[in-house]
């Protein structure tokens, strides 16, 4: 009987294997197809039946991401970080004191400013462009990085909150009551009590906050109009003209701006995946 549930275990544990082989499959068939166009000649893309591999190695398309124009890859990655940080500081900086709030005060109006925060998280961009640009136009920071950085920032604000609300819940209370009686202010409790057990969410909302900056287009697009001064999203178009599109151009400057993006996800896997299942015990 043992040896029947054992063989059974074991056929199970092969059935999901395949299925998550499977899965794992079509989740990156996207990133290998976009890479492997990235490397055909123009005339190798639209062949039928298309092709898997490249038959003519083409490497132009990488090459191009540096020489286009008044488009300087460099530059663009460069004010990317720049943007991103600063808005990662900004949505860190304002999201841990008030989630601490939210989680530890009982007070009027909690509720309502907890479902606004879920609100702004459902709010297309478009809706926000416009009163954003009236504001950022008011107080003089439009086509600068400061006001993409603002904007950016209004995106990772309140799923920092949401997430981090969890973590200080989640804290007994009387670890506080503890510090407070080491000779701690409520200021010194939070700082070196607090903030150290809730790290691996405050590292969650900084990657986030930071992708979600990395990857905008329609703030930078919006807010920045020198080129020099666009994120790397911008620039896209330079591959998008008016009689047409060149595809491997296009993938290969989709690659190259995915990196970072790769990057974050392999070195900060652990503190992404501890960081989103530990806050999850109390809601």
């Amino acid at each position: 009987m043992m040896d029947e549930e054992k063989k059974l275990t074991k056929n199970k544990n092969i059935l999901f294997g395949i299925i998550s082989v499977v899965i794992l499959c079509a989740l990156l068939f996207p990133l290998y197809w976009a890479f492997i166009t990235s490397l055909k000649t123009e005339q190798e893309i639209f062949l039928n039946p298309p092709t898997f591999y490249p038959h003519v190695l083409n490497t132009k398309s990488y090459a191009a991401q540096v020489e286009t124009g008044d488009f300087n890859m460099f530059r663009s990655f460069a004010n990317s970080f720049v943007i991103s940080i600063g808005a990662t500081f900004i949505a860190v900086l304002l999201a841990v004191p008030a989630s601490y709030g939210i989680a530890k005060y009982h007070f009027k109006g909690r509720k309502v400013m907890l479902l606004s925060f879920l609100v702004t998280q459902m709010l297309p961009v478009s809706v926000l462009l416009t009163p954003m640009f009236i504001m950022f136009k008011n107080i003089h920071v439009y086509n600068t990085w400061i006001a993409a950085v603002l904007a950016d920032a209004t995106i990772g604000i309140p799923f920092s909150v949401l997430i981090l609300k969890n973590y200080f819940s989640s804290i007994p209370k009387d670890l506080e009551e503890a510090a407070y009686l080491d000779g701690c202010n409520k200021f010194t409790a939070f700082i070196r009590i607090l903030i150290p057990i809730a790290k691996p969410g405050v590292m969650v909302c900084a990657i986030f906050s930071f992708l979600y900056a990395w990857g905008d287009l329609a703030y930078g697009m919006t807010f920045i109009l020198d080129q020099e001064r666009r994120p790397i999203t911008a620039g896209i178009f330079n591959f998008m003209g008016q009689y047409g599109t060149k595809w491997s151009y296009l993938t290969a400057f989709a690659v190259v701006t995915i990196i970072p993006v790769a990057l974050i996800f392999i070195f900060m896997q652990k503190y992404i995946v501890s960081g989103m299942t530990s806050g999850a015990v109390k809601g």
